[in-house]
């Protein structure tokens, strides 16, 4: 990658999670307009159901985050928090048809082991006590190894979760000090023990482009990480927006690597994983080839939401709960409020919380279709998606904003190989999928939205 590339493509687009991207919701989508569109889903597809858990919470605030997190509150309060969760889980699930069947659970955060197992695995039964699951479902939570101890981790594995997310972000001591993260307290070969032992899966996350961070010291992390042998691999970008977390400016103070070296340690990470048997999935996954994930990348069964790389196996339509939990419907998504004070009255008050939202048009979700297969699957084949429209080529390649002048450029700079039934990236330009997906997006042609760099 060079730097005259660098410099031309690394400008801010949308990390396209969602699509349209959730700066573009508006208030006035209602509670009226969520309950419409949770009764809508159950005749929409994908028919299975994915559920996510906000659990806001965290013994401390990393400098780096960009989460809807909150310093942990006494118990009290947590368990206020909590009741309302279980009513609003009531609330969405009496609307669903109960033939459908849980294909994902996911727990996110904020910490999600800020608080009680026991808090925990009384929501997994809740949700599971209403619905069956497909045959193996993913049950997931993202894990703060820096306060966990060995019964805490055991008890994980007994309450329901079959993968855990370890957020390590870096081994080294400057690092995580700067950033305000605290290291695992258990020595991570004793929490690997433990979880092999009950079958889980383990993700290990890991952000570069943080203060201190080198290319040779982000290369001795990722070297340590191998060695434990997890199941996947992720690296993330580090995101600057503190427009959403002030506290992110201490990070600028600090000193931010440039963006070259954020190029160049996600190349040496590359490389370094490949060389021990990992394959890329996606922005940011690194996985085992007889992983899910790399088999759905190879028959194009790869799915992406807020949450995460998944199959379209584990793909459901996603009903998000706690405080801003954000549902992806077929048709529609719907953000809860942020504030926890007022999601907790609003849930006690027989309503539902939501904030804002958006209703997707038809042409909004060809497009959709068309950024996801460039997010998930390196291409981009028109026939194949316009047949899931069963409409013609042409009119699903207008309802985006494809610009073969664009396109031409992108080859030109090694990013992509295009013709007129397909757009395929180039290994270079994985780094820079956004860009490519971003010009496809017509609400980008005159958008004043901020969004974060690619590198």
């Amino acid at each position: 990658m060079t730097d005259e590339l660098l410099e031309k493509y690394n400008i801010p687009v949308p990390r396209y999670t969602s699509y349209p991207p959730a700066n573009y919701f508006s208030d006035s989508f209602t509670n009226q307009n969520y309950e419409d569109a949770i009764r809508a889903s159950n005749n929409q597809q994908p028919q299975h159901i994915s559920f996510y858990i906000h659990i806001p919470f965290c013994r401390h605030l990393c400098h780096y985050c960009g989460c809807n997190s909150f310093a942990m509150m006494n118990e009290t309060k947590v368990n206020e928090y909590l009741k309302a969760v279980h009513k609003e889980i009531d609330k969405v699930t009496q609307l669903l048809d109960n033939r459908r069947m849980i294909a994902q659970i996911h727990y996110g955060g904020g910490s999600p082991t800020s608080i009680p197992v026991e808090r925990l695995r009384e929501l997994n039964e809740h949700l599971l006590d209403r619905f069956k699951t497909i045959e193996n479902p993913e049950i997931a939570i993202e894990c703060h190894p820096g306060y966990l101890d060995e019964s805490y981790w055991q008890s994980l594995t007994e309450a329901g979760f079959n993968r855990i997310s370890l957020g390590v972000q870096d081994f080294d001591a400057n690092v995580l000090k700067t950033v305000n993260r605290r290291p695992s307290l258990l020595p991570l070969e004793t929490i690997f023990g433990i979880l092999r032992a009950a079958g889980v899966r383990i993700n290990m996350d890991f952000i570069y482009g943080l203060p201190h961070q080198t290319v040779e010291s982000f290369t001795r992390t990722i070297e340590q990480a191998i060695a434990l042998n997890p199941d996947r691999l992720v690296t993330f970008s580090y995101a600057h927006v503190p427009w959403v977390n002030k506290s992110q400016l201490i990070l600028e103070k600090a000193g931010l690597p440039a963006s070259e070296v954020k190029s160049n340690m996600y190349d040496s990470a590359r490389q370094t994983l490949k060389s021990a048997g990992y394959l890329p999935v996606g922005l940011d996954h690194f996985v085992r080839p007889d992983d899910e994930l790399y088999t759905a990348l190879q028959t194009k069964a790869l799915h992406r939401n807020f949450q995460g790389y998944c199959t379209r196996r584990t793909t459901g339509q996603v009903y998000a709960f706690g405080v801003t939990g954000i549902s992806q419907l077929s048709t529609a998504y719907s953000q809860n409020i942020k504030d926890i004070a007022g999601y907790i009255e609003q849930i006690n008050s027989g309503t539902f919380a939501v904030v804002k939202g958006y209703s997707l048009t038809r042409e909004e979700q060809i497009t959709r279709e068309a950024i996801e297969s460039l997010m998930c699957n390196g291409s981009l084949d028109w026939e194949e998606r316009a047949d899931q429209f069963n409409i013609p080529v042409e009119e699903f390649r207008a309802a985006t904003s494809y610009d073969a002048n664009k396109m031409e450029q992108f080859a030109a700079d090694g990013l992509i190989t295009y013709s007129d039934k397909k757009i395929q990236l180039t290994p270079a330009g994985n780094l820079f999928v956004r860009n490519v997906a971003a010009s496809l997006d017509k609400l980008m042609i005159h958008s004043t939205k901020s969004f974060s760099k690619p590198v």
